[in-house]
């Protein structure tokens, strides 16, 4: 898949404000500073579609994108932010929470995870919530083209971490916003995702 066209398309507080649509949904979500904005952009070919900052929380409600007037890529307030009041935290929770349990044109969650670092807990613990709450995911590790880190021993620790919990690791890619590894493979993972399902009716 290529993206020929792709632009901002609404911010929504909840999910039952999120619009009427038939189109597939595909939703990003990781923790502080996982480099999702920089990888929207990279996969759409847009420098400025999402807002790069380097202050975590910028995304406070869940935004849509319509990419090749056929889909929309979600992008979901993240988790971790330690510089967030308590009630703000728990409000984007359950925001997000919902949007990922209750939207039915939601195909699948793209999870994304820094492989400069060790396996995190709060990585571990959401993932763990999505298999709860039965949601599809996948894993999208962030920023493999960092120099001076080894990236496949951290990706393969936090796969052993997960093989903790589950039988099977769900598909996994690994990506650089700076570089487009991984870019492709990622866009062509939604585009069979979209081939295997049929259209959601209202």
């Amino acid at each position: 898949m290529s993206v020929h066209f792709a632009a901002f398309a609404g911010s929504y507080p909840g999910v039952h404000q999120c619009p009427d649509s038939d189109k597939p949904e595909f939703a990003f979500i990781g923790r502080s500073n996982v480099g999702k904005s920089s990888l929207i952009n990279a996969i759409t070919g847009h420098k400025s579609l999402a807002h790069t900052s380097n202050t975590p929380g910028k995304t406070q409600l869940i935004n849509y994108f319509l990419i090749n007037r056929a889909w929309h890529l979600v992008d979901l307030p993240g988790y971790g932010y330690a510089r967030i009041s308590k009630t703000k935290r728990e409000k984007w929770r359950k925001m997000v929470q919902d949007y990922l349990v209750l939207r039915p044109q939601l195909l699948c969650a793209f999870v994304l995870i820094d492989s400069n670092v060790l396996p995190q807990a709060i990585d571990l613990e959401f993932i763990n919530w999505l298999g709860e709450m039965h949601v599809p995911f996948v894993l999208v590790f962030t920023k493999t083209d960092k120099k001076k880190v080894d990236h496949e021993s951290n990706i393969l620790a936090f796969q052993n971490a997960m093989l903790e919990e589950w039988e099977t690791l769900p598909p996994c890619f690994s990506t650089s916003s700076a570089t487009g590894q991984g870019i492709g493979e990622v866009l062509q993972y939604i585009q069979h995702l979209i081939e295997q399902h049929p259209v959601v009716e209202e």
